[in-house]
C-alpha cells in the first residue's frame, strides 16, 4: 500500500535531523577511527610507489610489489577469529572489538617504524616484509573497526557513520600521501637524488600519527553486541564462526547473492587499478614532492571532505543505490582526466583540476559503497560478513593492479588510464541490476 503524504514525510528525515546526525558522539568517533584506518593503506601502496620510483626501482617491480595489498583481499580468512576470539588480558579490559583494534594499531606502528628504517636502495626485502606486516595488521584493524562501526548505531545511522568514517579515512590518505611528500621534502638537505633519511623522518611521523586512533579506542565504550549462544564444543564453534556467517548471507539473499557479490567485486576496480601508477606517473611527469603535496593537501582535502559529506547526505536523501550509480560513473570519468593530464606535460593547474575531481568522485563513491556494504550485514556476524564483502572488493582489482607497471611500460600512461576507465563500464550495469533486484524484493510480500 502506498503511504500517504504525512506518512511519507515521517519516513524521510528533515534536513535538520539529517545534519544533526553528524554531531552525534558515535559519528565523531568514526572520524578519528576512520583516520587510523586510512593511514596505512597509501604507506604500503601509493606513497611507497613514489618512494620506490624516486629510489630508481622500475615500474614493473613497483606494480608487482603492490600485491602486498592482497592482504586486504584475504582478510575474510581470519575475520571469524577477530569476530569471535577473545584476546587474553586485553579483551577482559577493553572488550572484544576494542582489544583487537588496539592490538592491530600497535602492530601497524611497529611495521611503519620498520619501513622507516629500511633503505630500498640496499635491497627491497626488508621494505617488503615490513610493508606486508603493516598490510596484515591494517586489514585486521579494518575487520574490527567495521564491526565496531556497524554495532555502534542502527541501520538508519549507517550512512552518516560511513560518511564520517570515510571523511577521516580520506583525510588520513591525504596525510599519508601529501603529508609524507611534504615531510620528506622538508627533511631533505641540498643534495640531488634519492635521500633515504628524508623518507625515514616522514615514515616515523606516520607511525606517530596512529596515536589519535589509539586514544580514541582507549576512551571509547565497547559497542553492544548481539551475543550468540555459547558453543558446546570446537566443532560447533567452528560452525558458528566460519560457516554460519556465509550461510546466513546466502539464505537471506538467495539468487541475488551472486549479483551482489559480483557488484562488490568490481565496484572500485577503476580507482584501485589506476591508483598504483598514479605516483610513478607524477614522478615521471616531472612533478616534485612539494608540488604534489601542495595540490593534494589543499584541493584534495577540500574535495575529499565535500565528496564524503555529499555522498552520505545524498545516500540518506535519495537512497544508496542512486548514489552508487553516480559514484561509479564519476570514478570512471575521473580516470579519463588522468589520460588528459598526461598530454599536458608539467602543468600544475591541470594537476589541481584532476586531483580535485578525482577526490570528489572517490569521496561520493566510497561513502555510498560503505553504506551499501553495511546494509548487507547481519549484526550477529558483522565482522566476518563485512570482511567478506570488503575483501571481495579488493581481490580482483589488487591482482590486476600488480600488472599495471608492465602495462604502462608497454602502452604508455594515457592508454593505461583510458583502459582503467573502461573497466568501470560493467559496474554501471551491475549497479542497475542490483537496484532492480532490490526494488523487486522490496515490493514482494
Amino acid at each position: 500500500m502506498t503511504p500517504s503524504a504525512p506518512e511519507a514525510a515521517q519516513l524521510k528525515p528533515s534536513w535538520g535531523a539529517t545534519l544533526r546526525v553528524y554531531l552525534e558522539p558515535a559519528t565523531l568517533r568514526m572520524l578519528a577511527l576512520g583516520f587510523a584506518a586510512g593511514l596505512p593503506l597509501l604507506l604500503v601502496l601509493g606513497t611507497l610507489s613514489f618512494r620506490l620510483r624516486e629510489a630508481g626501482v622500475d615500474r614493473g617491480t613497483i606494480g608487482e610489489l603492490s600485491w602486498v595489498g592482497l592482504a586486504y583481499a584475504f582478510k575474510w580468512a581470519w575475520a571469524p577469529l577477530v569476530d569471535r576470539l577473545p584476546l587474553p588480558g586485553l579483551t577482559r579490559w577493553l572488550g572484544l572489538r576494542r582489544s583487537w583494534l588496539l592490538l592491530s594499531q600497535g602492530a601497524i606502528m611497529a611495521g611503519l617504524v620498520g619501513m622507516a628504517l629500511s633503505n630500498p636502495q640496499n635491497g627491497l626485502q626488508a621494505v617488503v616484509w615490513c610493508a606486508l606486516a603493516v598490510a596484515v595488521a591494517s586489514a585486521t584493524q579494518d575487520i574490527a573497526l567495521d564491526a565496531f562501526r556497524i554495532e555502534s548505531a542502527g541501520a538508519e545511522r549507517q550512512a552518516a557513520l560511513a560518511a564520517a568514517y570515510q571523511t577521516g579515512y580520506r583525510v588520513a590518505m591525504i596525510w599519508a600521501g601529501a603529508g609524507v611528500l611534504w615531510l620528506a621534502a622538508r627533511a631533505e638537505v641540498n643534495v640531488t637524488g634519492y635521500q633515504n633519511t628524508a623518507w625515514e623522518t616522514a615514515y616515523l611521523v606516520m607511525a606517530a600519527s596512529m596515536l589519535p586512533g589509539v586514544l580514541t579506542v582507549l576512551f571509547s565504550r565497547e559497542p553492544m553486541r548481539h551475543e550468540l549462544p555459547p558453543a558446546r564444543g570446537p566443532g560447533e564453534w567452528l560452525q558458528g564462526a566460519l560457516v554460519e556467517p556465509f550461510a546466513d548471507f546466502l539464505r537471506r539473499y538467495q539468487w541475488q547473492a551472486a549479483l551482489i557479490l559480483g557488484l562488490i567485486a568490481v565496484y572500485r576496480i577503476s580507482d584501485v587499478v589506476m591508483g598504483i601508477m598514479a605516483n610513478p606517473f607524477y614522478v615521471d611527469m616531472g612533478y616534485t614532492k612539494d608540488e604534489v603535496a601542495a595540490v593534494t593537501k589543499v584541493y584534495g582535502v577540500i574535495m575529499t571532505l565535500v565528496g564524503a559529506f555529499l555522498g552520505g547526505v545524498l545516500a540518506m536523501r535519495l537512497g544508496v543505490m542512486r548514489v552508487l550509480m553516480l559514484g561509479a560513473l564519476l570514478s570512471a570519468a575521473s580516470n579519463l582526466l588522468f589520460a588528459w593530464l598526461g598530454t599536458r606535460g608539467h602543468d600544475v593547474t591541470a594537476l589541481v583540476f584532476v586531483i580535485s575531481a578525482d577526490n570528489l568522485s572517490s569521496g561520493i563513491a566510497s561513502a555510498a559503497f560503505i553504506a551499501y556494504l553495511s546494509s548487507l550485514t547481519n549484526i550477529s556476524y558483522s565482522a566476518t560478513q563485512y570482511a567478506l564483502f570488503s575483501s571481495m572488493m579488493l581481490l580482483a582489482p589488487k591482482f590486476i593492479a600488480g600488472f599495471s607497471g608492465h602495462y604502462v611500460d608497454a602502452y604508455g600512461y594515457s592508454h593505461f588510464f583510458i583502459s582503467t576507465a573502461l573497466l568501470g563500464l560493467p559496474v554501471l550495469l551491475l549497479v542497475w541490476l542490483a537496484a532492480r533486484a532490490q526494488a523487486s524484493g522490496a515490493r514482494s510480500p
